[in-house]
């Protein structure tokens, strides 16, 4: 069986995170790596905060609430495992190190041309005698960097250390510059044997460099001979250090400090920044200070320390805590962060004594947060936490009043004291006012300070969250529900409307995770309007007077209509149009300036909202409301076919290519405003296709170098914007209070001096830079019909930028110089152009954070270019705009199925009449801004100010062939469209979910872990299993039968095990909230290994079959009680419900609770019969009188924790032998075997592949990969049907936890007719993964197979990979001991495949010809599977 792989839903649990110069020396930046995705994000000032920064002062050093904007994602062919940043000599930005299994190192760092990482080095050790004979590999490659920047290290197979040297001198000399190499700035790598020192270097816990040494030094935490907390009698202190001197010029390195006996839980080394230096050895129970120099200071933590160590330490008081899995970072040279492996985080203040040693540790709780799997200080006085288990978060720290501890005189301090209370900022360039502060501590070290140093502040921190990044993972269990809200009108759909419900996280970040993946729309009302082909809303602020207040205004709501709302619908018909009214209701207007007798071709605000502009075929109306202000008609000699707007310029085309523009003016006569025609000077040498008029606000888009534009004008009132010169009316209306929020941005990130030779400590990071206000710059964009693409300046009509064959889709749009010799260079663009696609629509628009991130849209043909603007001020050509435009990878495809026989639709009908924009720019829609795209295959895009690019398909009613937004007061923050059918439905988005995320999700707070989820469809409610821990003192005794506990009582530093506390509860998916009165509580002890909702016989209902909600337990009482547990049924009956609480109408019933003969490790229903596995049996039960009557049973391996059934057929997957398949015959009640995998595999989850005919299994195990098994008893290597035969392998990179299986769609939202065929009978297998993945895998016939595995094998070779990474090595299975079998593949990979939607039309059509087959046909193919997997 062939199928495909293709992730949905990129992972979301973040594990690494480095703040550094990533772009350039002016700005630093947060990067972020999930699984195999990297992200770059920048910090910015909270527009809330700064709104209310005016409204009240602050104090002088308040710090402003950041928030993150994603500016770059980068998706890499390997799983990233480490991650470092280190800035090379002679670079201009920082590099990243990315570490990747078993032991390959990538040097990348970003390219300012193209937007993009280029690789600068790659080093690779898999070399079989570094292994030492292990066919496993579990030792991460861990990366360090020198803090000087002098080399890395990697330690690769827990045994060798890599050290990688960078140069030192960055001037190169002259002889070999005339020879043209450039020296790289990585010298040759070595390799270090740790065995071979004279101290047995095995089993290394972790290393670091130590800062303040001449030669860079490796510290290494390792313990020769292990030991683990059983042992601790026996053998207690195991762990040893050792510090190793790198002489990189010789590669000689000698050890130069060693030290024994060391608690045998240290798990961590962090080196202590100069001027204290050396390192803290994290322990589990205790903390230890080393140092070269000075005895070693080590606290405990609590008490269990006492017994398994006889290390010395001293007690830390007031603090009883355990370090395991806590995460650290410095704040300043004496200050650490540590988050704790429950989420509370604690400030660890170094107090030093006058010889700069450590004399005592200082420990201050300031806040319980998300349990953390990595993070970093970003700026000063920002944290980010990055998790796996829960939302990552960006938190502001700021310091509460603090007491100074110290040996010296304490009055002579009292005045200096706010000095020595200022943190060092690193690189702040304040004069020191007293020695404490001097910037450079390292002549502190030299001379010593004349005051008496030995002061530490203690200060204690309140953290405060700015900012969070969704996580949905890890996902332990998925299962398929109905939304509860779904608007009456989409109730007929024939293929089902499901949502996914799924666990995520863990402990106090424990939830549910609501996903679905297309947009809904919440229908207010509908309308049917046949004929319409185009519509428009628009304002009509009138302004108020001067003197009344804005709060006034806001509270006499005596008018219909809301603050802000649309005043006007316009519908335009082929040969008229329609004017209505929106206030409480619709009404047409028949009287008034608007202009209904022609077809219209725009309408839109003009003048900050107070003005309308309508613009038909041959002429234009300005009006304020109903009253016509002015009347323009057109005679060109051809019709108008397309309008742009930037306010204040109106852009119009013709039909024969001609451009006419109009500005909005002020006039202290008649009616205070007119239109004033210009005509553009353009060259008409090809017919201008299309055009798009922008307005822009980032301060990107400049013909200034960036050198000469350095000075920052101090006044950003002063700065008026043009609007605001063109009308004179009060500030407070319409949408110029925007105009003047646009400016508090930093939009431009290269305004900032490119002076190279900066170094991170000259600049002070601090965000004080408030930079120019962007002055709003207007420009056109406009495309030939031989393809080429110019940017030209209004209102003077410069050419400012030139690229051509634009419709081609570059992953690149640079600028380039026109030839001037018209004549030949018509004719040959004639040739160049004969494959150029048609141009149908462009877009330019400001998305982001305050409008600053410029994007270009394009459709072409069937294809939709989304292009992105980024700065590039190396650009050469004078007077032409300092940018270049990135093509973002969408993974769309638009293309409509291709029917045989071509009947004229709805679409074709259009274009013969007049061009209808089919991408819409809204800019409040339920808060969000973006472009909605028009057409057969409807998309929302988002862009918040978090940056990144949202698309979500809104495939529920069809095509839909216009769209408008509407703000009116009974759909507040709205929208309209029409489908189809001619209907205008006034929609709102469903605010419950948040769309800033890959998926429109809502997640629901638990605060306690969830295990499992089940929904049980006749009553359409949820079942949710949940555990609390509770704090444990027992011990079971193992003496007696009855279960009888011991209490211990120990001391009260004695930190005691948990254990947890299960409970089932239904929730209502109506609200999300839980159920009253249906909890049903486990015993003490008593854990829940499954729970299902399983259909069993009934005589009650008509089907004779109703669903229950079965749960299988287990009692965890040691290893020397036997295990039993319980099988518990419930039913859900519906009762009346409470007064005034509608969700008490479910109300829950045990039926069934007892005590089995094993744990009940897993649950099946198989023709109304359950199957339990009780210990290492199956048994399958009938549910009779509420009590369970045995049917039949049968032995097996050791432990089941997977069963799933077809008919009559049972998958049973095993924790350690792999899979078998059962069979049940109903007739002689027998159980048996039908065929097993004989080798061992560690299954995470299985399900079955359904092809037609065809029956597979699908296994995930615990080295991620999915394989696939089929039961083909004719075929000679299955000895006659007993053994299961491996059809297919991959490695998914994440652990498969879940999986589910669902119907192909049947029907394509842009054709009637239902799927036929194959499809039909095809089933697709979602599943879920550990980090916040989802996908989903394909049965494939096999021709698409082979044409698309030959597109992946072109395809690894055409595209170049980031970080120089192999797309088939990273999805080659992984074995945990050698087989003699080769992997057997037939899996494609749809990350691969789908990078061909984003090649060049050029490059397409050359690998298709290379394939021998066409470009359209590998689209359709991909667009298949796209359209067959669109559920949800």
């Amino acid at each position: 069986m062939y199928s495909i792989y293709k992730q949905t839903h990129p992972p979301t649990g973040i594990e690494h995170c480095v703040y550094c110069n990533f772009f350039n020396t002016s700005e630093r930046n947060l990067v972020l790596a999930a699984v195999n995705k990297l992200y770059v994000y920048r910090l910015n000032p909270d527009p809330e905060d700064e709104k209310n920064e005016k409204d009240e002062p602050r104090k002088p050093d308040y710090k402003m609430k950041q928030k993150m904007e994603c500016l770059a994602t980068f998706t890499l062919f390997g799983n990233i495992m480490s991650m470092k940043y280190v800035k090379l000599p002679g670079a201009l930005r920082d590099s990243l190190l990315l570490s990747f299994s078993e032991a390959k190192l990538s040097v990348v760092e970003y390219d300012p041309g193209t937007h993009d990482l280029q690789t600068t080095s790659l080093h690779f050790f898999e070399e079989p005698s570094m292994k030492g004979g292990f066919f496993t590999n579990y030792c991460i490659p861990e990366v360090r960097v020198d803090p000087d920047g002098r080399c890395a290290a990697m330690l690769v197979y827990g045994t060798h250390m890599v050290i990688l040297p960078f140069r030192r001198d960055v001037m190169v000399e002259e002889g070999d510059n005339l020879a043209g190499t450039s020296k790289s700035p990585i010298l040759s790598s070595y390799i270090i044997d740790l065995r071979n020192f004279d101290e047995k270097i095995i089993n290394v816990k972790d290393f670091q460099f130590l800062h303040g040494y001449y030669e860079p030094t490796v510290f290494i935490l390792f313990e020769p001979l292990q030991t683990w907390a059983g042992r601790t009698a026996v053998r207690a202190d195991t762990c040893s250090i050792v510090a190793i001197s790198l002489n990189l010029q010789e590669k000689v390195h000698p050890v130069i400090w060693s030290l024994g006996s060391l608690p045998f839980d240290c798990c961590q080394v962090l080196a202590v920044p100069r001027p204290i230096g050396g390192v803290i050895i994290i322990a589990v129970n205790s903390l230890l200070y080393l140092n070269q120099s000075v005895p070693p200071y080590g606290v405990s933590l609590n008490s269990i320390s006492a017994q398994s160590t006889l290390f010395p330490l001293r007690v830390q008081e007031g603090v009883r805590i355990a370090l395991d899995c806590c995460q650290a970072a410095f704040m300043s040279y004496d200050k650490i962060v540590l988050s704790l492996k429950g989420g509370e985080l604690y400030v660890l203040t170094l107090v030093v004594d006058g010889m700069r040693s450590v004399r005592s540790f200082n420990f201050d709780k300031s806040a319980a947060s998300v349990l953390t799997s990595c993070m970093c200080i970003c700026e000063d006085g920002f944290l980010f936490l990055g998790s796996r288990l829960g939302n990552s978060l960006l938190l502001k720290y700021t310091e509460k009043a603090s007491e100074c501890l110290e040996n010296g005189d304490l009055d002579k301090k009292k005045e200096d004291e706010p000095a020595a209370k200022k943190k060092k900022v690193e690189g702040s360039t304040e004069i020191a006012s007293d020695v404490s502060q001097i910037e450079n501590l390292y002549d502190l070290e030299v001379y010593g300070s004349a005051e008496n140093p030995t002061s530490t502040t203690i200060t204690s921190y309140t953290f405060e969250v700015c900012d969070n990044i969704w996580n949905i993972g890890p996902c332990g269990n998925i299962v398929m529900g109905e939304p509860a809200f779904l608007s009456e009108e989409f109730s007929s759909c024939e293929d089902p409307d499901i949502e996914m419900v799924m666990t995520s996280g863990y402990g106090k970040n424990g939830a549910l995770s609501v996903l679905q993946r297309s947009i809904r729309p919440q229908v207010v009302t509908t309308f049917e309007l046949p004929g319409c082909l185009d519509m428009w809303t628009v304002k009509s602020l009138v302004p108020k007077e001067k003197s009344e207040d804005k709060e006034n205004s806001m509270e006499d709501d005596s008018d219909d209509n809301i603050e802000g709302g649309h005043s006007f619908l316009i519908l335009s018909r082929s040969d008229s149009s329609m004017i209505l009214e929106t206030g409480q209701e619709m009404n047409e207007l028949d009287h008034s300036g608007f202009s209904t007798q022609t077809t219209t071709i725009f309408a839109g605000n003009i003048g900050g909202d107070r003005y309308i502009v309508q613009v038909s075929d041959t002429s234009l109306r300005l009006l304020e409301g109903v009253r016509q202000i002015q009347h323009i008609p057109l005679d060109t000699g051809s019709p108008v076919v397309q309008c742009s707007l930037a306010d204040p310029y109106i852009v119009l085309l013709t039909q024969e290519g001609q451009i006419l523009m109009f500005t909005l003016r002020t006039e202290s006569v008649g009616l205070g405003v007119r239109l004033v025609v210009g005509k553009p000077s353009i060259s008409q040498h090809s017919k201008v296709e299309v055009i798009s008029a922008y307005k822009d606000v980032s301060g990107l888009f400049t013909c200034m170098n960036q050198m000469e534009d350095v000075q920052v004008t101090p006044d950003t009132k002063a700065t008026k914007t043009v609007t605001e010169r063109s009308f004179s009316i009060d500030a407070k209306t319409a949408d110029e209070e925007d105009e003047l929020l646009y400016g508090e941005t930093e939009s431009n990130v290269f305004n900032s001096s490119f002076n190279m030779g900066q170094t991170a400590e000259m600049e002070s990071p601090t965000k004080e830079k408030k930079q120019t206000e962007a002055k709003p710059t207007y420009w056109l964009l406009l495309c030939r019909e031989n393809g080429v693409l110019e940017i030209y300046s209004i209102p003077d009509y410069k050419k400012v930028y030139y690229v051509k064959n634009f419709p081609m889709g570059q992953k690149l749009l640079v600028d380039s110089v026109q030839v001037t010799d018209k004549l030949s260079s018509g004719e040959r663009q004639e040739k160049v152009n004969a494959e150029c696609p048609a141009l149908k629509e462009l877009l330019m628009v400001g998305l982001g954070y305050k409008d600053s991130r410029p994007h270009l849209l394009a459709r072409v043909e069937d294809d939709l270019y989304i292009y992105e603007a980024f700065s590039y001020p190396q650009s050469s050509i004078d007077n032409h705009l300092k940018l270049r435009f990135k093509k973002i990878q969408h993974d769309l495809i638009l293309r409509e199925k291709r029917s045989k026989s071509k009947k004229k639709d709805p679409e074709e009908f259009q274009k013969e009449e007049k061009k209808v924009g089919k991408m819409r720019y809204f800019k409040d829609v339920a808060g969000y801004s973006g472009v909605f795209v028009c057409g057969a295959y409807p998309h929302w895009i988002f862009v918040t100010s978090r940056g990144s690019l949202r698309i979500h398909p809104m495939g529920i009613d069809g095509p839909v062939w216009c769209f408008s937004e509407f703000h009116n007061i009974n759909c507040p923050h709205g929208f309209l469209y029409f489908n189809k059918m001619g209907e205008l439905r006034i929609s709102v988005l469903p605010t419950h979910l948040t769309y800033d995320a890959p998926w429109p999700v809502r997640k629901v707070p638990l605060r306690c872990t969830p295990h499992f989820v089940a929904y049980h469809f006749e009553n359409k409610i949820y079942a949710v299993v949940t555990s609390t821990p509770e704090i444990c003192n027992k011990l079971p005794k193992t003496t007696t039968e009855d279960r009888e506990w011991d209490t211990i009582e120990k001391d009260e530093r004695f930190i005691y095990p948990t254990i947890p506390r299960f409970t089932l509860q239904l929730y209502s998916p109506t609200s999300w909230e839980v159920v009253p009165n249906t909890k049903i509580e486990c015993e003490e002890w008593e854990h829940v290994v499954s729970m299902k909702t399983i259909r069993l016989r009934s005589e009650e209902t008509l089907s004779g079959f109703k669903s229950y909600i079965v749960m299988g337990t287990n009692l965890s009482l040691g290893e020397e009680v036997t295990s039993r547990g319980r099988v518990i049924i419930a039913d859900i009956i519906e009762v009346v419900p409470e007064p005034g609480m509608p969700l008490t109408k479910h109300k829950i019933k045990t039926l069934y609770e007892k005590e089995q003969k094993g744990p009940v490790t897993a649950l099946a229903d198989i023709n109304g019969l359950l199957i339990t596995a009780i210990g290492q049996k199956l048994y399958i039960w009938q549910l009779k009188d509420n009590d369970l009557m045995g049917v039949a049973f049968i032995d097996t391996h050791i432990y089941i924790h997977t069963l799933v059934t077809i008919k009559h057929i049972i998958l049973a997957g095993d924790i350690l032998k792999s899979v078998s398949v059962y069979q049940y015959q109903e007739e002689h009640k027998v159980l048996s075997i039908v065929s097993r995998d004989p080798r061992p595999l560690e299954v995470y989850t299985a399900d079955f592949l359904i092809d037609n005919t065809q029956l597979c299994c699908l296994v995930s195990d615990r080295m991620k990969n999915l394989v696939v098994y089929s039961y083909q008893p004719e075929a000679r290597e299955s000895h006659g049907g007993q053994r299961l035969i491996r059809k297919a392998d991959f490695n998914a990179g994440s652990n498969v936890s879940s999986m589910f299986r669902v119907r192909c769609k049947l029907y394509d939202p842009s054709s009637d007719k239902r799927m036929t065929g194959a499809p039909e009978k095809r089933h697709i297998t979602y599943f879920a993964t550990l980090d916040g993945s989802l996908g989903f895998v394909l049965p494939l016939s096999e021709k698409v197979y082979r044409r698309l595995f030959m597109l992946q094998n072109a395809l690894v070779t055409h595209i170049p990979h980031v970080a120089g990474l192999n797309p088939r090595s990273y999805r080659h299975v992984i074995g945990t001991f050698p087989e003699l079998r080769n992997p057997q593949k037939n899996i494609l990979d749809g990350e691969l495949l789908w990078k061909y939607t984003n090649l060049s039309i050029m490059e397409k059509i050359e690998i298709a010809k290379r394939l021998g087959t066409s470009n359209d046909q590998i689209m359709d193919d991909l667009m298949e599977i796209d359209r067959l997997t669109a559920h949800f």
